[in-house]
């Protein structure tokens, strides 16, 4: 073997070692992984908590530590942006109403870009489908933002991008979610940014 073919797989190595541990961060950053479900601005990963979890998720689980919910159990849906398409920021105010998908149970929180929870003046951290104050005409809506609302009000006392996160409980909707569509989940409506 020549010093010329020893140095082209020497270079092939280091950039076939080099883009396969770059996708694999990028995989487990970004929260990547197989079965995703999307219905409008939510996403859920339904075979995250099971045995049937791909290993880029079980991965990602490792990293943060997070106990993902078995499809027994229930179902997290995660949103990063408004319906719209727009990102969630912290400095605007955004409105969740509409539909919840059935389930015995369920929490919304505003929670920072990385998962995590955020405290707040109010000392207020999620709702849940139990104390929530639904108008008569029925559905219901939360208000997610810095200035305190009239009604259900979610304070987030976070900086930059966040997420919601809306965890349902014992719900029938873990063995269908890859049937949802946007107008089966709430919709995420921006009111304005100061």
């Amino acid at each position: 073997m020549t010093f010329t073919s020893l140095l082209k797989l020497l270079v092939a190595l280091v950039l076939g070692l080099a883009l396969g541990l770059g996708a694999t961060w990028a995989s487990l950053d970004k929260g990547i992984g197989f079965g995703l479900v999307r219905a409008g601005p939510w996403i859920a990963f339904p075979k995250a908590g099971s045995r049937g979890a791909d290993p880029y998720a079980r991965a990602a689980l490792s990293r943060t530590g997070e106990l993902p919910l078995d499809l027994a159990e229930g179902l997290a849906f995660t949103a990063r942006w408004d319906s719209e398409g727009a990102a969630l920021e912290a400095a605007c105010a955004y409105r969740i109403e509409g539909p919840a998908p059935q389930a015995r149970y369920w929490t919304l929180s505003a929670l920072s870009a990385d998962g995590r929870l955020v405290a707040n003046a109010a000392e207020r951290l999620a709702f849940t489908s139990a104390e929530i104050v639904r108008p008569e005409r029925g559905g219901w809506s939360v208000r997610v933002g810095r200035q305190a609302q009239p009604g259900n009000w979610l304070p987030y006392g976070g900086q930059g991008p966040f997420q919601i996160v809306l965890r349902l409980y014992d719900t029938p909707v873990s063995a269908t979610a890859a049937s949802l569509r946007a107008n089966d989940l709430p919709r995420i409506v921006r009111e304005g940014c100061a």
